[in-house]
């Protein structure tokens, strides 16, 4: 399925935008794709009737090849500026048949630099001249104003003389531009020149890229046996509706293999961001860092401890996740945040989502490991210490028990015996005994329950340092989620971007064109 290039453009540039904002791309990496633009010689004009559009022909060059005069020629009248105004010279002129009726020009263009003159020559009425000011005049402005309409442009008739035919600024201007258009090439003021000059600049064409460039020698001032006949020959056979319909599906195709290209360099800095590698860095250090927490914060822990415990009074209560904790905290994120960055992670995607855990920590950390703290104090101590507390304060009430169970019955029984043998059944070595193994019946117990008693101080800190623990893989929790969403961004983001690229690729597969002529003037 082909899709327009404008549709395509905007789509691009819409997620490019997207992405900039999420953190994923680079705006100085994104410069490129926001400097492709729409113009086209289709919008050239916006022509009345729906009339085939004219072919737009420009003659471009050095200060003195000749252009106005090779111009004036053909329109056979003197509509360009020609001779010592030319290098000062800061307009284009525009040069139609008057059956033409154009609507509007593009408002992008410097209308106020354009000059229009008009013609009745019927054998010219398809194609459109437009003479340009001098690329390498001394007049700043006249770069400016020809890279203004080249966008708008089919043909570039490129006129050099004997002279200047090697001219620096005309190559690096065709080096830059030699894909975008249909190419002539004219050595005008023949009658200066040797033929040499004229292989030696079919030997530059070569150089430049064009295998069997069209090269023409015109002489406007001794125009017999030159080649200006075979110029209009070529510029009518270009101007045919097929030929420049095949030169437009060329252009096409050439903005979306070059908006193709700019989105594949997208995908490729997408495409080496490695979370990976984040992810194996935090934890390689992570232990290290729950270390330094334990340890930055072991007397404050503990004096908190003492503070529960109820063995101080602590008027101005402690933070127990003071400054140094969340400076700390603060450090352990841009280290995150710098090794993102060696990984190819934009800062920008990243640091919105670690902020929001600095502010979090901030606010919960505290209250978590406080919290920690009151509930290890409802069950001080281990399990077994908790156990043994049970059994022996069992062991206080039932082991008495028993043992006023067995005086008494010693004590029933002598005394029934004593009734029949008429003697003392007490003596005062069985009341010492009985009271001595009451007492210790108790005494132990009581005396291990208290010894067992888990320290509410310790208890207390062991719960704080749990709550610290706990706060710390909260934290790692946090952070592996953050990179979590800023991957799974950057896969929904690079899913969009692969859609993008297909949509453009599927109209660039074939570059070729049979048509000989257009194999000659499209450098490729």
């Amino acid at each position: 399925m082909a899709y327009d290039y404008s549709e395509l453009l905007a789509q691009a540039q819409n997620w490019a935008h997207t992405a900039i904002d999420r953190g994923f791309l680079k705006q100085t990496s994104a410069s490129e794709l926001f400097e492709l633009d729409l113009r086209s010689p289709e919008q050239l004009f916006a022509t009345a009737d729906n009339q085939a559009r004219p072919l737009i022909v420009a003659f471009i060059g050095g200060t003195g090849v000749g252009k106005s005069s090779l111009l004036n020629r053909l329109a056979g009248q003197a509509i360009a500026k020609a001779g010592i105004e030319r290098p000062t010279s800061r307009e284009v002129t525009l040069y139609h048949h008057q059956a033409l009726h154009l609507n509007q020009l593009p408002a992008n263009l410097p209308l106020d630099k354009t000059r229009v003159s008009q013609h009745e020559n019927s054998q010219n009425s398809h194609i459109v001249w437009i003479d340009m000011p001098d690329f390498d005049s001394v007049e700043l402005g006249n770069k400016a104003l020809v890279l203004q309409w080249l966008p708008h442009i089919d043909v570039l008739l490129y006129v050099v003389s004997p002279e200047r035919y090697r001219d620096n600024k005309a190559w690096q201007l065709l080096q830059a531009e030699g894909c975008k258009h249909a190419w002539l090439f004219v050595m005008n003021q023949w009658d200066r020149a040797v033929p040499s000059q004229l292989d030696d600049f079919k030997q530059q064409l070569s150089k430049a890229g064009f295998t069997d460039p069209i090269v023409l020698f015109t002489s406007c001032t001794e125009p017999d046996n030159d080649n200006f006949s075979e110029l209009l020959a070529q510029l009518n056979a270009l101007s045919t509706q097929q030929t420049m319909l095949q030169m437009t599906q060329h252009n096409k195709r050439l903005r979306l293999q070059s908006l193709s290209n700019i989105l594949q360099s997208f995908l490729q800095q997408l495409n080496q961001q490695d979370f990976a590698f984040v992810r194996q860095q935090i934890d390689d250090h992570w232990q290290q860092t729950e270390t330094t927490f334990h340890q930055g914060l072991a007397w404050i822990l503990k004096s908190h401890a003492e503070t529960l415990a109820g063995r101080q009074d602590n008027k101005s209560e402690i933070k127990v996740w003071d400054d140094w904790a969340q400076t700390r905290l603060n450090d352990v994120l841009e280290d995150t945040l710098q090794i993102a960055h060696q990984s190819n992670i934009l800062i920008r995607a990243l640091k919105p989502e670690l902020d929001n855990i600095k502010k979090s920590s901030a606010k919960n950390a505290a209250q978590q490991i406080v919290l920690s703290g009151r509930q290890a104090l409802l069950n001080p101590g281990s399990t077994l210490q908790r156990f043994l507390l049970r059994l022996t304060a069992i062991c206080e009430t039932l082991l008495p028990l028993l043992a006023m169970f067995i005086v008494g019955y010693q004590v029933f029984s002598r005394y029934y015996q004593s009734a029949f043998e008429s003697m003392a059944y007490l003596g005062v070595d069985f009341a010492v005994h009985s009271v001595l193994l009451i007492a210790l019946s108790w005494l132990i117990p009581f005396f291990l329950h208290k010894k067992m008693q888990p320290s509410l101080e310790k208890a207390a800190f062991s719960g704080l340092n749990k709550g610290l623990t706990q706060v710390m893989i909260n934290i790692r929790a946090e952070i592996e989620q953050s990179l979590l969403n800023v991957e799974q961004g950057k896969l929904n983001c690079q899913q969009e971007l692969l859609e993008i690229i297909n949509k453009t690729q599927a109209d660039t597969q074939d570059f070729g064109t049979n048509d000989a002529l257009l194999q000659r003037v499209l450098l490729r």
